[in-house]
C-alpha cells in the first residue's frame, strides 16, 4: 500500500481512504446536491442557458456567487458590470461555473459542525485553492495555448484531493498529534482523491490528468498538453507571492515554464497580476 505512516492510527486512516476510492463513486463530504447537479448538466455541451439558470437559480447563494464571478476581473477583463442571473450564465464559460459551484460546496462545508476542529487549516487550503486559481488565469491567458476559463477552474480543484483528506481527518484527532505522518498521507494520496472526485463530477479528462500530474509534470521532457504545465508554473507563483525575487532561481529551470515560452521576468509580471485579479476571486468564491 502506497504511502503506509508508521503508525496504527495513520494506517487505519490509509486503509479507510483506499476503501473509499475502490468503492465509489467519491464525494467531498455534505456536497450540496444543487452543486452536484451544476456539474453533471454542465457535462453535456449542448445544454441551454434556460437549463443552468433554472438549476442554480434555484440556490440563492450559489446563483449569488456565479453573478460575483462573472464581474471578477479574471473572467470580466472588459469591467463590464454584470447584475442577473441569466447574463452571468451566458458570459461565464462551463469551466467558471463549475468553480462557482465548488466554491458553493466548500463554503457550506466549511460551515458544518464536525468540521470546526479543522476550521483554520480548511480556511488555509481553500484560500490556497483561490490563489492558485487566480495563478492559473493568469498564466493560462499569458501562454495563449488555454483558456482561462479552464485554467481557473483547473487551479481551484488542483487541491481538492487535500480538502477531502482534512475532512475526512476530522474524525480522527489523533492523525494531527505527528504531522509529519499526516503530511506524507496527503502527499502520497491527495493527487489520486482528486482524479476520483473530479470523474465523479464529470470533469473533461483533459482537466482531471492536469490536477492528477501537474506535480510531477516538470519531470517530464516530452511536449505534452500545456494545461499541466500551466498548473505547475501557477504552484510556483502561488508558493513564492510573499518572496518573487525567488522566481529568478527557480523559473529559469523549470521544464513547464520553457515549454509555455515563459522566462523569470514573464513569471514575476504575472505574479503581480494575479495579485489584483486574487482580490476579485477571494471576494467572488469565498475567503
Amino acid at each position: 500500500m502506497a504511502g503506509a505512516p508508521p503508525n496504527a492510527v495513520g494506517f487505519q486512516f490509509v486503509c479507510e481512504l483506499a476503501e473509499a476510492l475502490s468503492a465509489g463513486p467519491v464525494e467531498l463530504p455534505s456536497f450540496p446536491e444543487v452543486a452536484l447537479r451544476v456539474q453533471e448538466v454542465l457535462a453535456d455541451d449542448a445544454v441551454s442557458t434556460d437549463t443552468v439558470v433554472r438549476i442554480v437559480g434555484a440556490e440563492p447563494m450559489l446563483a449569488a456567487r456565479i453573478v460575483s464571478l462573472a464581474n471578477a476581473a479574471a473572467v470580466n477583463p472588459s469591467s463590464t458590470p454584470v447584475s442577473d442571473l441569466r447574463t452571468a450564465v451566458a458570459r461565464l464559460g462551463f469551466d467558471s461555473l463549475r468553480a462557482a459551484a465548488v466554491s458553493f460546496a466548500v463554503a457550506q462545508l466549511r460551515r458544518r459542525e464536525q468540521y470546526r476542529s479543522v476550521e483554520q487549516p480548511l480556511t488555509l487550503l481553500w484560500l490556497d485553492a483561490v490563489t492558485m486559481a487566480a495563478s492559473a488565469c493568469v498564466v493560462g491567458r499569458r501562454s495563449g495555448r488555454i483558456s482561462p476559463d479552464t485554467a481557473l477552474f483547473a487551479g481551484l480543484v488542483a487541491g481538492v484531493g487535500r480538502i477531502y483528506i482534512l475532512t475526512r481527518a476530522a474524525a480522527h484527532p489523533a492523525l494531527f498529534t505527528d504531522p509529519g505522518a499526516y503530511q506524507i498521507i496527503v502527499r502520497d494520496w491527495h493527487a489520486n482523491i482528486a482524479r476520483a472526485l473530479l470523474e465523479s463530477w464529470h470533469v473533461a479528462e483533459d482537466i482531471v490528468e492536469a490536477v492528477h500530474t501537474y506535480e510531477t509534470r516538470d519531470q517530464d521532457t516530452r511536449p505534452g498538453t500545456a494545461l499541466p504545465d500551466v498548473l505547475t508554473v501557477a504552484a510556483l507563483l502561488g508558493s513564492h507571492r510573499d518572496a518573487p525575487e525567488l522566481l529568478f532561481e527557480g523559473v529559469p529551470a523549470m521544464r513547464a515554464a520553457k515549454r509555455l515560452g515563459l522566462d523569470a521576468a514573464t513569471c514575476v509580471a504575472l505574479q503581480a497580476q494575479s495579485t489584483s485579479e486574487l482580490a476579485t476571486l477571494r471576494a467572488a468564491l469565498g475567503r
